[in-house]
Formats: structure tokens, sequence, C-alpha cells
């Protein structure tokens, strides 16, 4: 009977002792899996405008513009700023569209309207197509926001309408917020810088180089401090910089930044591919892989074929449209693997059988490019090394003098 009784001592006691090594376990689980979650929750990248405590503040009984598009939104459930400002009860006084319109439904290089917004009935102006003297529109409130994503290429014209609001700004005294977006090419610095303001347009608006790594925080502050702006005034510039976010880190971007750029890899290509639009040759607008996919209508292209046709927000400015386009499928490619080049239109330019019918646009090229030079070296037969020796001292001052600006670590 006592050997029994030991016996289901035993027992039970090893069973306490595996229930308690199974609680402990499981706690040990559930505290990992807390720590796991907050860590990345410290790791999530924050950009500008949702750090509202950080700016909110300074737009308290104030008149306030916004500068913005459908990539200026809030949170993980893309409110777009104007809700959340009306929300807030701020002043908001009106909004400036750039390029592709307040909602990013206008086609590349169409008229933008002043107009209302179809949502909110916010009075809409913009500074894009010659209509950049808006003074008594900003003259009219306190402070200015700047929220536009960047792709990170000097021929993407959102930073132009940066430095002319901040032109408009520093004119006026007015106060300009810029909330801070990350580049999602800002690991790479490439390509030629531009050259005097005979190459001065807009897809060639600052003396910056092509791929210039910089956010528009940075730029901002560049544009301060290089004194850019007319008669070399400075604006009263706030930048609410990105949490969590450097020059290392890729970031894809969680809306569409204009009809074009349906997707990372199309941002990645884009700098490489944006050149071709100073040819007749095809990126693929018109389908459903813009800057995805590249041909013409010639089988020495390859044999990958397309056909452009109609696609929202690429209708009126389609090459090749209704035409069968021949050569490269890029779609498969590793997004985090492109960086800017100069292969494709080296290729494309060696297989057009009538070279004199490439360069149809040739001032366009040019002040996409920044320089006439990359034309003529193109056309010379030059080899991409040969190409990149001959802006590499210009690109190094530039480099030089980016660093003054990096509010972020950078990728070097």
């Amino acid at each position: 009977m006592i050997k029994s009784s030991i016996l289901l001592s035993t027992a039970l006691l090893c069973m306490s002792m595996m229930s308690c090594s199974l609680c402990q376990s499981s706690k040990s689980r559930n505290e990992e899996k807390i720590t796991t979650v907050a860590k990345a929750e410290s790791e999530k990248i924050v950009p500008g405008a949702d750090q509202l405590a950080a700016y909110l503040p300074q737009l308290k009984g104030k008149k306030v513009g916004l500068m913005g598009n459908q990539t200026t939104i809030v949170g993980e459930g893309k409110q777009h700023l104007v809700d959340v400002l009306v929300a807030e009860g701020v002043d908001l006084k009106f909004g400036f569209a750039p390029e592709h319109g307040f909602r990013g439904t206008i086609e590349r290089g169409e008229k933008v309207d002043n107009d209302k917004d179809s949502k909110t009935g916010l009075p809409l102006y913009t500074l894009y197509g010659g209509n950049e003297k808006q003074d008594s529109i900003v003259n009219s409130i306190d402070v200015m926001i700047f929220d536009l994503q960047d792709v990170g290429a000097r021929f993407y014209t959102y930073i132009t309408s940066l430095h002319r609001v901040m032109e408009l700004c520093a004119k006026h005294n007015k106060e300009l917020i810029v909330l801070d977006r990350p580049n999602p090419c800002g690991d790479q610095v490439d390509g030629p810088v531009r050259k005097d303001d005979k190459f001065k347009s807009n897809v060639s608006f600052h003396k910056i180089a092509m791929i210039h790594g910089l956010t528009v925080g940075e730029l901002a502050h560049m544009i301060n401090g290089e004194k850019w702006l007319e008669n070399g005034r400075q604006c009263k510039l706030t930048v609410v910089p990105v949490q969590n976010w450097d020059h290392n880190k890729m970031y894809e971007l969680p809306i569409v930044p204009s009809p074009s750029l349906p997707n990372h890899l199309s941002v990645r290509l884009y700098s490489s591919l944006c050149l071709f639009e100073g040819t007749e040759i095809s990126v693929g607008r018109g389908t459903d892989w813009p800057f995805q996919v590249v041909g013409y209508d010639n089988p020495v292209y390859g044999k990958f074929t397309y056909n452009p046709g109609e696609k929202a927000g690429m209708v009126k400015h389609v090459e090749g449209k209704g035409q069968t386009m021949y050569g490269l499928d890029l779609r498969d490619l590793d997004p985090n693997k492109q960086k800017f080049t100069l292969k494709y239109i080296l290729d494309f330019y060696q297989k057009m059988p009538d070279k004199s019918q490439f360069f149809t646009r040739a001032e366009f090229f040019d002040k996409l490019a920044g320089t006439d030079e990359l034309r003529k070296q193109i056309i010379a037969g030059k080899s991409e090394k040969e190409i990149r020796a001959s802006w590499a001292k210009d690109l190094k001052e530039y480099k030089q003098m980016r660093r003054q600006y990096l509010l972020y670590k950078d990728f070097e």
C-alpha cells in the first residue's frame, strides 16, 4: 500500500513537472512571438505623412495649402492626407496638383487644369504645364505642405513641382513642410549630371545626376543650400523625415505613383528605359506591362511580341499603337537587382536598320539626358564603359555635394 502511494505521488510529481515544462515552453514561445512582433513594429518604415504628431501642431490656427496626389496617403488604411487633415480640423484652403493630376489619372504631358477635387470639393490648382505663377494663391495661406512620392530619376517631374512650390513659398515668406518618403531607387547615384540651362526643362530642372539618390526632403535641403531658388532666396523649410529607412533599404511603393509605373519592377526599370521616350521605341505604354517590355515594329529586335493598345492613363501617347512590337520581355527580372544601365538603348540603336530614324525626338532625348553628349556618343558607337568614363568627373563632384544634404545613412 505504501509502495503504491509512493508510485502515485511520483507519477503526480512527474505530471506536474511536465505541465510546468509545457507551460514554460508555451510562455517562452509567446514571449518570443511578442518580441518578434515588437521588433518588426520598431523597424517598420514610417513615412513623414504618418507622423501626425510631428506636424499637426504646426498647422494649428493656420491657413494651409497642400501639394499632393494619389500617393499622398496616411497609414496602412491608405487614407488620403486631405481627409485626415479635414478630420483633424485643419483649415485646408486648396490643393496643388502635379503632372498626372491630384488623383493620378491624367496622362503624361497632358494639360492639368484648375479644378475641384471630385471627392472633397477642395479647390485645385496646378503648377504644371506653364501654370507655375500661382502667387496670389500661395500668398493667401500661412503654411504649405508638400507630399508626393518621387521615384528617384531626374526626369520624373514631381521634383520640378517641389522646386516651384519652394520658389513660391520663398517669394512670399511662407513656411513649407515636406513630408518625406523613401526613394525606391535611393540605393544608387548614376548617369550624367545635367549641363547648362540649355537643357533645363520639366524633365531636367536641376543640375543633379540622372539617378539622383535623394529623397524629396534631401533635395529640398539641397535646393536651399545651393541657393537654386530665384535671386538666391531660401525657403522656410521643415522636413519630417522617414523613420527606419536609409539608402540601403529597398522600398516598394504602396500606391502607384503614375499610370505607367504600375509595380515595383517598372519603377526600378524606369531610370534605364525612360531614355527611349526620346525615340520611337515602345516601352510598353498601352499594355499591361509599361516599362517592363521594350520593342519596335521590326523582327530584328527579338522574338518576343506585344501589341500596344489603349489602357487607362495610356491612350494618347502610345508608341506603336495597334502594331506588333518585337523586342525584350523584362517581366521576370528581379526588381531589387535592377539598376541604371545603358545596355538596352545601346542594343536597340545598334540593331536599328536605319539609324537615322532612331533619334526622331533628339531635342527631347537631350533634355531627358540633360546633355547632348550622350546622344552623340551613342551615334558614334561608344561602349557603355566609355560613356560612363565621360561623366565620371561630374558625377564624383555631384556625389560630394550630395553628401552634405543626406538625412539618412548612405548606401556607399
